[in-house]
């Protein structure tokens, strides 16, 4: 069994992890092939395999702070307490990296013409079962804004995962011999505001409602999904009728997968503020 890594293993690849992402983030190319090879010779004989699940669970560290991650290495839990602590160090000094955090969740959103929608649809991700470490070496304070949330309330962002779902809709149901059915679809939150509780208002193959919320990141398909009380609330009283659309890799290559029912019978669900009232 491979011993635990060590605190200056750990800063060496959150340290590389971090340059790594501001090269993504700015859209500057880099090979992870070299910058793995470059990395080893400070690392005690890590295979790449080891390596590899090591940038993945600083993934799951940054997500679980609402931070932006490496795209290509998809979240796994499971890791070091050691490890949560270096990076939130690292954060609380690097204020380049923060702002970098601030431009991809506030960018105005560029997506590519999408011209095959039968591609877009893929089965919903595992719940991963692995909670990830509790800290045990006193982890620093970071006031930081959750920049997957802001990214979330891009309304740049939203609208063109909504348009694309929108799309799509017309295509599904055309392609479904009911291209009466695809005239009818409603862009509600568009057309009325965002108070209706869903975006979309399409149909189901029978005609009846499908009502349809859109959650879109240009990250991948594990990043969290933000909602409101209002919107909970919609999805568990028209539960059967009710769709959730989570567009993911919007900037690159989109695609989706779709949850039916209320979003605290598919989603581990959390509170994440409160308010008091006297």
């Amino acid at each position: 069994m491979a011993a635990n890594w060590s605190k200056l293993e750990v800063e060496a690849i959150v340290a590389d992890y971090f340059e790594m992402l501001s090269l993504e983030l700015t859209g500057e190319s880099y090979s992870k092939t070299a910058r793995r090879r470059n990395l080893s010779s400070q690392l005690n004989s890590r295979s790449k395999g080891s390596i590899e699940f090591k940038h993945q669970n600083i993934s799951a560290v940054l997500i679980k702070y609402g931070f932006p991650y490496i795209l290509g290495y998809k979240p796994r839990s499971n890791y070091q307490g050691l490890l949560e602590n270096v990076i939130l160090n690292f954060l609380a000094k690097s204020n380049n990296v923060t702002e970098l955090f601030e431009s991809f969740a506030r960018e105005e959103a560029q997506t590519k013409k999408v011209y095959d929608y039968s591609s877009l649809l893929v089965d919903p991700p595992q719940i991963d079962p692995v909670m990830e470490s509790e800290s045990q070496y006193g982890n620093p304070s970071l006031n930081k804004p959750n920049y997957l949330l802001i990214e979330q309330q891009n309304r740049s962002l939203g609208e063109k995962g909504e348009e694309l779902i929108l799309n799509y809709e017309r295509w599904r149901l055309i392609d479904g011999g009911k291209e009466k059915l695809s005239e009818s679809i409603e862009w509600v939150s568009k057309e009325q505001g965002d108070g209706a509780g869903f975006d979309i208002l399409s149909k189901n193959l029978n005609g009846t409602d499908r009502y349809i919320e859109v959650k879109s990141t240009k990250l991948g398909e594990k990043v969290p999904i933000y909602f409101t009380k209002n919107e909970l609330r919609f999805s568990q009283v028209h539960a059967s009728d009710y769709f959730l659309y989570r567009v993911f890799n919007l900037k690159k290559k989109p695609k989706f997968f779709i949850k039916n029912g209320a979003i605290d019978s598919f989603w581990n669900v959390e509170p994440v503020s409160f308010i008091g009232r006297l």
